[in-house]
């Protein structure tokens, strides 16, 4: 198990470190927005702390969970668990299965980090991003990485989900956070043919819109189809991806850039937001202008 496992960690990592290249070099030959928060001394800034999140976060789960997800897939193909092994499903219709499920849970697990207060409060840090860029891909609060692999295990374990299923699913994940929140352009013909199996870049982009509306959409990391289901899907935002503001409505400065500031921003209050409202002032005062 512990050879498996090592290599599983080398396949991961390659497999990062060619897609973030491939993903970096496509902004930087065809980017989709121009703008300061994606240049110059502010790019590096955010590529940094960004980066950072990504290390501090890696090394923290590989402490709490060595094995992660597909350790957690082992130890239950080897106790039998799993309501797949238990009836006796064929191993690649569960490879299958268990891919789709996968991704539905972590489309879930998105959703309530966006409507439990508490769960917003750390996945926030994600959005504070004023950039959007491949990076963003790796701005997760290492307290979000660590809540996101026990609710992955819990589905891997009650599900029975097959080793490399689960091995190609992490894999998949990580792989298409990159592209979707790659900055690159595509053409619109195939953005409009990749969305219906794909989420693209113009798709997850509305997603990180500041405008709450806008925020509470696209959910989807892998697939779009569970966001078309469950009514969540958002074609553009309302303003156009030249003109949509991307980020928290509250924090506009180069608070957001600094990794120290982004490490605390769940235990800070919920500035200019009214924590019983799913709108923030921002929000609001939209809705009462007309559109430009």
């Amino acid at each position: 198990m512990g050879h498996f496992l090592a290599s599983e960690a080398v396949i991961r990592l390659g497999a990062f470190a060619l897609i973030f290249a491939a993903m970096a070099a496509f902004e930087l030959w065809s980017p989709r927005l121009e703008r300061a928060e994606m240049a110059g001394a502010l790019k590096a800034r955010r590529w940094f702390a960004n980066v950072s999140v990504l290390v501090i976060s890696s090394v923290l789960l590989r402490v709490i969970f060595p094995a992660a997800a597909v350790g957690t897939a082992m130890w239950a193909e080897a106790r039998g668990y799993g309501i797949f092994r238990l009836v006796g499903l064929d191993p690649v219709a569960a490879g299958i299965l268990s891919f789709f499920i996968l991704d539905l849970a972590i489309w879930a697990e998105h959703l309530a980090n966006h409507k439990i207060p508490l769960l917003w409060r750390i996945h926030r840090m994600h959005h504070s991003d004023t950039g959007f860029d491949v990076t963003t891909a790796l701005r997760f609060h290492p307290l979000e990485i660590v809540i996101s692999m026990l609710w992955k295990a819990v589905v891997v374990i009650l599900i029975g989900a097959p080793v490399l299923s689960v091995l190609l699913f992490e894999i998949v994940l990580n792989g298409s956070s990159m592209f979707n929140h790659a900055n690159a352009r595509l053409p619109q013909r195939l953005d409009a043919l990749l969305r219906l199996v794909l989420v693209t870049p113009d798709m997850h982009r509305v997603h990180h819109s500041s405008f709450r509306p806008e925020t509470d959409s696209n959910y989807g990391f892998n697939f779009p189809f569970w966001d078309r289901l469950f009514s969540t899907y958002r074609a553009r935002p309302e303003r156009g991806h030249e003109g949509m503001e991307i980020g928290l409505a509250e924090y506009r400065d180069d608070s957001p850039a600094r990794l120290g500031w982004i490490l605390a921003l769940p235990f800070r209050s919920l500035r200019g937001v009214n924590k019983s409202s799913p709108e923030n002032s921002a929000d609001k005062a939209r809705r009462t202008s007309p559109s430009p």
